[in-house]
Formats: C-alpha cells, structure tokens, sequence
C-alpha cells in the first residue's frame, strides 16, 4: 500500500534581476547583495531550498537543511544535491572576484562522495574558495561539511570566465 503523498511549495524571484546586475556589479557586490536578499537568489537554491550564508572575496558558504524531498530511492540525499551545491559554491567563489560584466560558466566539475546525508544528518554547508584565477579559466574547489565539521564530499571545478568582446554593445 502507498502511503500518502507529501507536498511542498516554495516560491522564488526574477533571476533576470539577478542576471541584469551582473553587468553592473563586482562579483563581490552582487554576491554580498545576494546574501543580504537584496537580489533574488538563483531558482536553484529556493527548488532545493538552500541559502547563501557568507561572502568573502574568492570564499563563499552556502548551506541547506537535508529534507525527504532531497532523497534518492534508497533513503537518502541524492548525489545532484550535493553536486549541484558543491558547483554553486566553487562558482560562486570565483564570481566575487570578478569585476563587473564578467560571466562564467563550470566547464567540468570533479566530485568525491564521501559520507551519506539523510534528515538526521542536520543542516550541512557547502564551502567554495578560488584556488587560481586566470585570464580566461579559474580553479575552485569546494567541501561539503556537517554541523560537526565531518566533511562529506569534495569538488573541484574548471572555471571558464566569460568576458565582454571589445566593441560589443551590452543589452
């Protein structure tokens, strides 16, 4: 027998406000407005419900409260949640240290899994640093921790900046 459906509902804002601000602001700006909720966050981080928490230049934290509605079929979180905070905060790292109108994009991300998550681990945190910063590509590397400091998985991401062509008009 199944048992009854649980429901979540969750809202987010204008990610083109967020988007529009990168040509305007430093990285480190539109990073610390980000966290301050002055700028809507990015969609992803209201669907898995996790948060940016702090911001330093080439450092950034962003942590999340596992639910059920994280898990994969066999119990617990699954592996794209840890992903996808692990690539946001080794992402986000580099972004607060570009300047203004400069994008970026992963181009590859490496993760190792090290410690199940499930609802009694507690809330976890997803800690990213720069670890070079290049003219076209950037290294960064993140670590996803307990609330007992046990770390639960690595990444490390390939970085590529994306720069404003000399001459291009900006939209």
């Amino acid at each position: 027998m199944i048992e009854p459906t649980r429901e979540r509902t969750y809202s987010w804002g204008d990610p083109s406000l967020s988007a529009g601000a990168v040509r305007t602001s430093a990285g480190l700006e539109l990073m610390q407005a980000l966290a301050r909720g002055e700028l809507p966050g990015a969609p992803i981080a209201a669907t898995l419900g996790f948060t940016l928490d702090e911001v330093e230049p080439g450092r950034v934290q962003f942590s999340v409260e596992p639910g059920e509605f994280h898990y994969n079929p066999i119990g617990s979180v699954h592996g794209g949640v840890y992903a996808t905070l692990l690539d946001s905060a080794t992402g986000c790292a580099v972004h607060t240290m570009l300047p203004a109108g400069v994008g970026y994009t992963s181009l590859d991300l490496t993760v190792k899994f090290l410690r199940a998550i499930t609802v009694g681990t507690g809330r976890v945190r997803a800690l990213g640093t720069v670890t070079h910063l290049g003219g076209r590509t950037a290294l960064a590397e993140a670590r996803l921790l307990d609330g007992a400091d046990r770390l639960l998985a690595t990444a490390v991401s390939s970085i590529l900046l994306i720069r404003p062509q000399p001459g291009a008009a900006v939209s």
